[in-house]
């Protein structure tokens, strides 16, 4: 069932998702060689905690951690360790918070150092794909709107689009109705009504879709071992067009980076 939230509600959400995007963006200059993921988790639980909020994942379903760790050929759901990050990795870092009893859920692949031009290219069309998706989010249109859009576009340059794992709804928990693929069929899946709020996620595979699972029950990496991207925002259908609750922002300000690949999805422009 999906739930629709007010306006008040998506403003709560709102709220969530941006202690996400900055504890994000508190992580980006602090990613770099020499760094163990697990020095990052505890930086994100303190930050997520300093900020009013509960970090989302940890608990979560027995997740042991604040942060989603996924180096390289890991595409999700990877646990953080003191394995310290080298120059080249690629390094997707998935965070959620729990502010105002609402989820935030969002995520950003990182490159570390100087990589290699074949996985930049992956991480630029990855997150292309994230807004190509984004701009299907609208009253009237489908959830295969969406997916078709993100697997065209990443198919076309020749890359793997992950079938097992989804975005979804998002609210009071994280996991909520409609799963939202990135691949289908347009004019397929639930409707898009006035209010719905997803969290839309491409995971793209340099190589193969095919994935497997380690053994410690939550790492998923690609069959074939070749990197894989993943970006995440929270989006909410405002007026009967996307609205971002979340940000890459302070991500950009922390890297100095310029970017205006989010306005037209913002009715208003945040202030950093």
């Amino acid at each position: 069932m999906i739930i629709v939230k007010s306006r008040e509600e998506i403003e709560l959400m709102r709220e969530s998702a941006l202690v996400v995007s900055k504890t994000l963006g508190m992580l980006a200059p602090e990613v770099k060689p020499g760094v163990t993921t697990l020095q990052l988790d505890k930086l994100a639980e303190e930050f997520i905690r300093d900020h009013g909020a509960i970090p989302g994942f940890l608990g979560l379903y027995d997740f042991p951690n604040t942060l989603c760790m996924s180096p390289n050929a890991q595409v999700v759901h990877g646990i953080p360790n003191d394995t310290p990050l080298e120059e080249g990795d690629i390094i997707s870092i998935d965070c959620g918070a729990i502010k105002n009893e609402y989820y935030g859920d969002h995520a950003y692949t990182f490159a570390i150092g100087e990589i290699a031009p074949e996985v930049e290219k992956l991480l630029k069309v990855t997150k292309e794909s994230l807004y190509v998706g984004i701009r299907e989010l609208k009253v009237g249109n489908r959830v295969g709107d969406v997916g078709n859009a993100i697997q065209k576009y990443c198919e076309k340059h020749g890359y793997g689009v992950v079938r097992e794992l989804v975005g979804h709804g998002l609210g009071k928990t994280m996991h909520e109705d409609p799963e939202m693929p990135n691949y289908g069929r347009r004019g397929y899946g639930k409707k898009f009504i006035e209010g719905m709020t997803v969290a839309i996620e491409p995971m793209i595979n340099l190589g193969t879709k095919r994935i497997e699972q380690l053994s410690d029950g939550w790492t998923i990496l690609t069959r074939d071992r070749k990197p894989s991207a993943h970006f995440e925002h929270d989006v909410a259908i405002v007026n009967g067009k996307p609205e971002l609750l979340s940000t890459f922002a302070y991500i950009y300000d922390a890297l100095g980076i310029t970017s205006d690949e989010e306005n037209e999805f913002r009715e208003k422009r945040l202030i950093l």
